[in-house]
């Protein structure tokens, strides 16, 4: 494999990583808030597609893409509203199996209303211009996708670490009942930590489908187990974690491709799970808990 090879398989697997990383953000946020792996995250992905299909047959894509947004966030409050609220007092099981239940509705309710068959993504010019930059060939989208990660990642950890509802929702993920306690609007947290999530899982939506062309219902289960693993990986529960490992389950997908074990490139994430969970249970950046007596 030429050096150029590498490079552009090395390119392609950061784009696909910074998609990987916004979807991954929304399992880390919602379990350091709530403690709870909202599986239906990967279906409001998939629906995120559906949204931008939708909105750009009706409004052009530089309307669709802020419809599709708008759109996504707010079928993540639903969501949280109508399946997860109620069940706040609940045991955390019956929260985890309704989020269970929510994914498989979301996927055969699009299932019903879309047909299984395969849509066409929207094409949006701008994003599939090829550049060359180097030896490097490859479309906008795959240059910025990285790039746009970064700068919303960073712009998340300012609202976490420096503005008020940042404090709420670090002070609701150390202590829940001593937070409300204190006064603090648990249920605005709440909502607040589903907005940023669902939006970030709609940019990734935007940036991952512009490649592939496609959406179905079943399109958000692969790559929202993936993203999960990558929040575990880098440490569920922190935000640079699930980036990092959202990058590392993208390069490392693409250059098992690159190296002809395509088949196995899904297989090879898991892979990835059992040993971080073997050798390091908490992740990358994830911190060791002490049970106090």
């Amino acid at each position: 494999m030429s050096l150029n090879v590498f490079l552009q398989h090395c390119l392609t697997g950061i784009s696909l990583g910074g998609a990987y990383a916004l979807i991954a953000i929304g399992y880390t946020m919602v379990y350091g808030i709530l403690r709870l792996i909202n599986f239906a995250h990967g279906e409001i992905f998939m629906i995120a597609g559906y949204f931008m299909i939708f909105a750009t047959a009706n409004f052009g894509w530089a309307v669709g893409i802020p419809v599709t947004l708008i759109a996504t966030v707010v079928l993540g409050v639903v969501v949280e509203r109508l399946a997860y609220k109620p069940l706040r007092e609940a045991p955390r099981m019956s929260i985890m199996i309704s989020a269970i239940g929510v994914s498989y509705l979301l996927q055969n309710l699009t299932t019903y209303l879309f047909t299984a068959l395969p849509k066409p993504y929207p094409e949006i010019p701008i994003l599939k211009q090829i550049y060359n930059i180097g030896g490097l060939s490859a479309s906008l989208v795959t240059f910025i996708t990285p790039i746009l990660t970064i700068i919303l990642v960073f712009i998340l950890v300012y609202i976490i670490n420096h503005t008020k509802i940042g404090m709420a929702m670090r002070a609701v993920s150390k202590d829940f009942e001593t937070s409300r306690l204190m006064g603090i609007k648990i249920n605005k947290v709440i909502s607040t930590t589903f907005v940023i999530g669902s939006a970030l899982a709609a940019v990734g939506s935007i940036l991952y489908f512009t490649d592939r062309m496609s959406v179905t219902p079943f399109s958000g289960t692969l790559p929202g187990l993936k993203c999960f693993v990558a929040a575990v990986i880098g440490g569920i529960g922190s935000v640079p974690g699930a980036v990092v490992g959202g990058f590392i389950i993208g390069i490392c997908e693409t250059m098992m491709i690159a190296l002809g074990y395509s088949t196995f490139s899904d297989a090879f994430t898991f892979v990835l799970l059992i040993i971080m969970l073997l050798f390091r249970p908490t992740g990358i950046f994830g911190e060791k808990t002490i049970d106090k007596v």
